[in-house]
């Protein structure tokens, strides 16, 4: 990692053109450091950093340049229009996942009540809870202190999401169902060179990973699934980029009707879901 240089008695301008990290990055952290506004950065270019200031900078700056991500280290990540609080203990919410809440909000029936399985942030929740706050959201997972940070993300945003500590369909009830199941599980396969790269590195392995061929959470979701949608609901599942196949195979072999993918931004089949015959 490069020495960084002192920061002290340089302005704002100069800090965004000399820090080391590419210019959206430096603008962050420099936002973040200073608790300054973007336009208050474009505003303040000639306000000097003090030698605190520039201490917190170079902080920050070094946190980056050793990989940590961005996300982690403002605490924050925006995902469907809102700010989300996130943290080392959950998964950063990603652009593609958004594909996952718009096809659940297409088939969210008025008053009707969604279950979000591994919520994690509780970025799926409470961007459905947010948008139709005629729902009744409901959020499961089995990590309490992702659970904390799914309660601060609804709570600042004001919507009414039930969370439950559960692995999976434990903490339900037998007889209750929903109009729609949506889930982000790990689905990364155990051993995957990519779990040793980039944010994934810092990112809660268990979220990640199932620790066995990608498949088996979203197996059990699938499985456990019938028993807790009413007649006509749809399960909606985000999964890897070469796993759609084996997912709409899962869904086919288990009765499921209107099986399809569904391609992110990017063209890849990032969503597979069905309706419960």
């Amino acid at each position: 990692m490069p020495i960084l240089p002192s920061y002290a008695g340089c302005t704002l301008a100069t800090v965004l053109k000399t820090a080391p990290l590419d210019p959206l990055e430096n603008r962050i952290l420099l936002c973040h450091a200073l608790r300054l506004t973007r336009v208050q950065l474009i505003t303040q270019s000639e306000r000097q950093l003090s030698t605190a200031e520039a201490e917190t900078l170079a902080a920050l700056l070094a946190r980056r340049l050793r990989g940590e991500p961005i996300a982690y280290i403002v605490g924050q990540r925006e995902f469907y229009g809102l700010d989300l609080r996130v943290s080392p203990d959950v998964l950063i919410p990603r652009p593609d996942t958004e594909l996952l809440v718009e096809l659940a909000l297409e088939r969210l029936p008025q008053g009707g009540s969604a279950l979000d399985m591994g919520t994690g942030s509780g970025a799926i929740a409470v961007a459905i809870a947010h948008t139709r706050p005629d729902a009744q959201v409901t959020a499961l997972d089995a990590s309490p202190a992702a659970l904390a940070i799914a309660r601060e993300n609804a709570s600042t945003h004001q919507v009414r999401v039930r969370l439950l500590e559960s692995d999976w369909y434990g903490a339900l009830d037998a007889d209750q169902a929903f109009d729609l199941i949506v889930s982000n599980p790990p689905y990364i396969v155990a051993g995957d060179i990519h779990l040793s790269q980039g944010d994934l590195r810092f990112e809660p392995v268990d979220a990640l990973t199932d620790h066995a061929d990608g498949l088996s959470d979203l197996r059990t979701i699938i499985e456990g699934a019938p028993a807790h949608l009413k007649a006509g609901g749809w399960l909606l599942m985000e999964h890897g980029y070469d796993q759609a196949a084996a997912v709409r195979a899962l869904l086919t072999g288990g009765g499921w009707r209107e099986v399809q993918s569904w391609r992110d931004l990017a063209g890849i089949e990032r969503v597979s879901g069905a309706r419960l015959g």
